[in-house]
């Protein structure tokens, strides 16, 4: 299954966001401050963490104590987590410089304003960029095919004296 982390201190965000992981069958790893996302990143790196690791972090802008955009730069600091694809989400509209700095500090893969697209359209929309920070699959494997040695010969057939 796979693990999708969210930190967001709305609580009706964070109740919708988990309740649709839960019917996309998504485990959900969920913080409701910057600081506990952080703590969690560092047990993480330790290695305190046993399980699936998110491949996909929903970060708000403005979260208490840490900022959305300093938990991701921070995300991708982490050696187990630092290629994640990271969205940040919004309610307040932001001018496309303000976007592309938010971007930046927090070297997220999106930015999403608040409210969020419909569950299939956010759904898509995220797939998409997960999809994008996968590496590519391996190439083929070349099939090569053995030609069966001939069969043995048989009792029947006479043998050469």
């Amino acid at each position: 299954m796979p693990t999708w982390m969210v930190v967001e201190d709305e609580p009706d965000i964070y109740d919708v966001l988990l309740a649709m992981f839960e019917i996309w069958g998504i485990e959900g790893v969920a913080f409701v401050d910057g600081a506990e996302a952080v703590s969690w990143i560092e047990d993480v790196d330790r290695g305190n963490v046993v399980g699936e690791l998110p491949e996909l972090a929903i970060l708000d802008i403005r979260l208490p104590e840490v900022p959305g955009p300093e938990v991701g730069a921070r995300l991708r600091r982490s050696d187990r987590l630092g290629k994640i694809a990271v969205v940040m989400i919004t309610a307040y509209r932001l001018s496309p410089e303000e976007e592309e700095q938010i971007k930046a500090r927090a070297q997220a893969d999106a930015l999403m304003y608040k409210p969020l697209p419909a569950m299939p359209e956010l759904r898509r929309a995220l797939d998409t960029i997960i999809g994008r920070r996968k590496p590519p699959p391996p190439p083929p494997v070349p099939q090569t095919t053995l030609t069966p040695p001939p069969p043995p010969p048989s009792s029947s057939t006479p043998q050469p004296r």
